[in-house]
């Protein structure tokens, strides 16, 4: 595929937007690349990264691995990525801690618009691909019901921790961020990037690149065998994922972090006006519904643009 340098530049746009989701934990990065029109590209070349490169590597040399690996596109959505990751964790931080409600409203609107779209690319719904759609559903709606584990900074569980979490990334309606939370690794990879601590830093790098590798080479036999289940599959997953994005919620247990803040160990979606009855304050549904109508529109804008690209 022949690209000039705009199509890189918003090559990288895209890759600063799914950072931008994956750093919230919640919402999936793969949602994004997806909609916006990447997701099989990207599966197809993260695959191409295998022992076949050294060979090629020994008889047509670094151009040759550069491009079988599909090297320019993935390092300009690389780079995206880690801009807006790094970036926008700290953002996202402050804005899960202040304006809780409104974020998850936004992102609530964001996913609604994916399901429709990843719904649409299949071809023809029958008994098997409405059974995997309501399976996958249910296994992502009891994902986020589960209790978060104790923060834990171990190298080995980090690295392992990376691994499970970048297939979940890579993976539309499961949010790697959200299994991080899961796990109890994602206070200690978000201190990680705030301080600059390199070595968990690329203990994480490692442990996702083992991830990712193996886990793409799956999702691309998928794809190319059994490409309307994928998406029913992959359509139940997003729809199983709203509840952990509901902006109302009501706080089950917490639990005193080592800093002595207390944290939400377990959580569960109310209606906003049980939500100011419990906690007595505003449930802000008159900029909350605004918010999921642009998060909404967001993504329908956003393939209406693809698709006039692509023609």
């Amino acid at each position: 595929m022949q690209r000039n340098l705009l199509d890189y530049l918003i090559i990288t746009l895209k890759g600063m937007a799914m950072g931008a989701a994956d750093a919230v934990p919640g919402v999936s990065g793969g949602t994004i690349a997806f909609i916006s029109g990447i997701y099989e590209e990207l599966i197809s070349s993260i695959s191409q990264v295998n022992f076949s490169l050294l060979k090629t590597l020994k008889e047509n040399g670094i151009k040759a691995v550069w491009e079988q690996v599909n090297g320019n596109f993935l390092l300009s959505l690389l780079i995206g990525i880690f801009i807006s990751f790094v970036s926008f964790m700290r953002l996202a931080k402050y804005l899960l801690e202040h304006h809780p409600i409104l974020i998850w409203s936004f992102f609530f609107g964001l996913v609604l618009a994916s399901i429709l779209y990843v719904a649409k690319q299949i071809k023809q719904w029958n008994f098997t691909t409405v059974i995997a759609a309501l399976a996958a559903a249910f296994i992502a709606y009891y994902i986020t019901t589960l209790p978060s584990l104790a923060n834990n900074d171990n190298p080995v569980f980090l690295f392992l921790a990376a691994a499970i979490a970048i297939c979940a990334m890579i993976l539309p309606g499961i949010s790697g961020a959200f299994i991080l939370v899961l796990l109890g690794a994602y206070k200690t990879l978000s201190t990680a990037f705030h301080d600059l601590n390199i070595k968990n830093i690329l203990i994480f790098v490692a442990g996702a690149v083992v991830g990712l590798l193996s886990f793409s080479k799956l999702l691309k036999w998928l794809f190319n065998n059994h490409k309307n289940i994928t998406l029913a599959i992959l359509t139940g997953f997003i729809i199983g994922s709203l509840n952990k994005i509901w902006p109302w919620k009501e706080t089950l247990s917490t639990r005193i972090d080592s800093k002595g803040i207390e944290t939400p160990v377990l959580q569960q979606s109310i209606f906003p006006e049980k939500f100011t009855e419990l906690y007595q304050l505003d449930a802000q549904i008159g900029l909350a519904i605004l918010l999921m109508c642009i998060g909404f529109f967001s993504i329908i804008i956003l393939e209406k643009i693809g698709s006039n690209r692509n023609t």
